[in-house]
Order: structure tokens, then sequence, then C-alpha cells
């Protein structure tokens, strides 16, 4: 059993039958303020899941679907989003420090905005 809660670990937002995150099924997901720091989501799909102010700090997002996430305000800081697709995703004060973003799909709008010099990304 697997239990997600919010950043200070008061409010159990998920829980899922499951041994790991990896993988996983979350799309549409209410996650805001969750803790996931370290969690391993590689291949999960997280489309159109809400994970505002979340806290993602070291977390494995390789090959995961974001597609349509709203990742506002969330922290993504040492994330490794290797491969990952974040197209249409909102990324409004989305903190992206030392993440890994090799073959990562961004948002145009995001590009646009935010400088990315010596990042390899795919423009959708």
């Amino acid at each position: 059993m697997i239990r997600i809660y919010d950043r200070k670990g008061f409010i159990e937002l998920l829980s899922l039958d499951a041994l790991t995150l990896a993988g996983a099924d979350l799309a549409h997901a209410e996650l805001s303020e969750a803790n996931l720091v370290q969690v391993d989501l590689r291949t999960a799909d997280l489309s159109h899941a809400v994970l505002a102010n979340a806290d993602l700090r070291l977390a494995n997002l390789a090959g995961a679907r974001l597609v349509g996430t709203d990742l506002t305000g969330a922290d993504l800081s040492g994330a490794d989003l290797t491969g990952a697709d974040l197209s249409e995703a909102r990324l409004t004060d989305t903190k992206l420090d030392g993440a890994t973003l090799t073959d990562t799909r961004l948002p145009r709008d995001y590009l646009k905005s935010s400088p990315l010099a010596g990042i390899k990304v795919k423009i959708e």
C-alpha cells in the first residue's frame, strides 16, 4: 500500500494498492501540495493531474507522461525528467533548478519565457 501525503505530512491525498509508483496510472489525480520527494515515478502517467505546489525534489520522472499537468509552483529541483513529456503542462513558477531535462518535451510557451541554454529539449 502506497500513501501520498501533503507537504506537511498531515493530509492523505491518495492511497494506492501498489508496491511502487513507477509506471502508475495517476492521470487526472488531485495531488496539490503533495510530498513526492525522491519518489520513483518513472514512466508514470500523470497527464492532466494537478500537482500545483507539489514537492518533487529529486524525484525520478524519467519517461513520465505529464501532458496537460498543472505544475504551477511545484518544486522539481534535481528531478530526473529524461524523456518526460510535459507538453501543454502549466509550469508557472515551477522550479527546475538542477533538473535533468535531456530529451524532455516542454510547452512552447515555457521555452519562450525561460532561458534553457545548453539543455537538449524537444519543442511541441
